[in-house]
């Protein structure tokens, strides 16, 4: 009998150690998240800052669609590897590069110019212009962004979770043929 108590207590130390080993795995990973979250949106803010534009969420953007309000949506993914195959309903494509982009350059824009993104922006300034790339950690919509406001649109904003967002609230996507 000494011996079945003894294995139980066993049995039983080995299963709270496990309990306690496996809580602490999932802290640690709930605190690495955490970081990993923080990091990520203190870049997205600084990118905000930096580039003087405004920013909302997937479900703001599919409100004013569904209000049909006069915006021009943008996605900045590359033509043949991204948009071709889905993006948000109503967005035009105008790739650019991951990386800042200071100055304009033809090889990260796929042979566009600056006055080709200013005619697809359009004579009104004002006009509310949304900008969209993968997801959160792409920097694609930040370039796209950062140019409007270079070219003088006052009403930019940028969807920092892109298509990802979109596509992660259940929205419908369209695609090119």
């Amino acid at each position: 009998m000494a011996t079945v108590k003894t294995l139980s207590k066993v049995v039983g130390m080995f299963f709270i150690v496990g309990i306690f080993l496996c809580s602490n795995a999932m802290a640690e990973n709930k605190f690495e998240k955490e970081a990993e979250s923080e990091n990520t949106a203190v870049k997205l803010l600084r990118e905000v800052v930096k580039g003087d534009y405004k920013t909302l969420t997937a479900k703001e953007l599919k409100e004013l669609i569904a209000a049909k309000k006069d915006i021009l949506i943008i996605d900045t993914m590359p033509y043949e590897d991204s948009y071709k195959k889905e993006h948000i309903p109503g967005a035009k494509q105008f790739l650019f590069p991951i990386p800042d982009m200071v100055t304009w350059d033809t090889k990260e824009t796929g042979g566009k110019t600056q006055e080709d993104y200013q005619a697809l922006l359009g004579a009104d300034k004002g006009k509310q212009i949304i900008i969209y790339c993968g997801f959160v950690k792409c920097t694609r919509s930040h370039n796209g962004a950062v140019w409007a406001k270079k070219l003088g649109y006052t009403n930019v904003y940028r969807q920092p979770g892109g298509i990802f967002a979109w596509k992660g609230e259940g929205f419908e996507t369209e695609k090119s043929e």
